[in-house]
């Protein structure tokens, strides 16, 4: 049984379109483009890490560059039972699991990466990876920064990503340190899956609110249940709670290792999920792809 999955946020890099230029799947690239309204193709292209660094153009860039990949393995005939994504990569996972067309994930996707770029220009804050610490440790860390730092990641054994204010994580990164911890600061403006977020909230909910959900095709893992979901009334909210819930990877793939998933397969840059899968359950198959000539070699 194969699970599909497709990365989030900081997966993208300068130029991570360029392979694709010449496949059939780069017409997505326009699709996304008219829909936006803007020139994507040139973020997967042309922009630079600091440009791509911007949460209204990372999330846009990972976004499309999914979807290129996304089209090519369905047109190579690669199939999947069940899909899941790693925060912005869950929209994707929901278009694989033909919850949601194309064109309107598209546009919730730029609905929502543009009230998270208001959001985090409102109330700037900072990101903190937490190492060899487990989630109990990790949540006294952050109770310690006195209300102003969050779990947002719960990513693998040993590894949780904190967030919060600049002076909240730092609090929260000396508690871990004290604790026999290794904090790896991360290079992004925003506490993304905190209650920092909130300001964006009622522009993705009104979004949300308009998307056409349809039965799914296969179930996606919800990040903020890490539970299988297929029912269109049910995406709604869950998408709603998303934005300031921390994603709950660790838990999703031992959920998808318990439905009988025997292989994971990750379409998009970097291949950092399956490093995650490899300390989660190393039991499970591994294999990703972010050009053609790895997704040829994968099928």
């Amino acid at each position: 049984m194969d699970a599909v999955v497709f990365p989030g946020q900081g997966s993208q890099k300068p130029a991570m379109g360029a392979a694709w230029v010449a496949s059939p799947s780069w017409a997505v690239v326009d699709e996304v483009s008219a829909t936006l309204g803007r020139d994507v193709g040139a973020l997967l292209l042309e922009a630079d890490a600091a440009t791509l660094q911007a949460t209204s153009n990372a999330q846009v860039a990972a976004f499309a560059l999914g979807l290129v990949l996304l089209d090519a393995a369905r047109n190579a005939g690669l199939t999947w039972q069940v899909a899941a994504g790693h925060s912005l990569g869950e929209y994707t996972a929901l278009v694989a699991a033909d919850i949601l067309p194309v064109a309107d994930a598209t546009t919730l996707v730029g609905e929502r990466a543009a009230a998270m770029q208001v959001a985090a220009d409102a109330s700037p804050g900072t990101m903190a990876a937490v190492l060899a610490l487990d989630t109990e440790a990790v949540e006294a860390c952050c109770a310690a920064a006195g209300g102003h730092a969050w779990i947002a990641n719960d990513n693998a054994p040993g590894q949780i990503v904190v967030a919060g204010t600049a002076d909240g994580v730092a609090a929260a990164a000396a508690a871990a340190k004290e604790r026999g911890g290794k904090v790896l600061p991360l290079a992004v403006g925003a506490a993304f899956h905190t209650p920092l977020m909130a300001t964006a909230q009622p522009r993705l909910d009104q979004a949300v609110a308009a998307a056409p959900f349809a039965p799914g095709a296969v179930d996606v893992v919800a990040n903020v249940d890490a539970t299988p979901h297929g029912q269109p009334g049910e995406w709604p909210a869950l998408l709603s709670a998303q934005l300031c819930s921390p994603v709950r990877w660790r838990e999703s793939v031992l959920r998808l290792e318990a439905m009988g998933v025997t292989r994971i397969i990750e379409l998009g840059p970097g291949g950092v999920l399956g490093g995650m899968v490899k300390r989660i359950a190393p039991d499970l198959d591994r294999t990703s792809a972010s050009t053609p000539d790895e997704l040829a070699a994968l099928i």
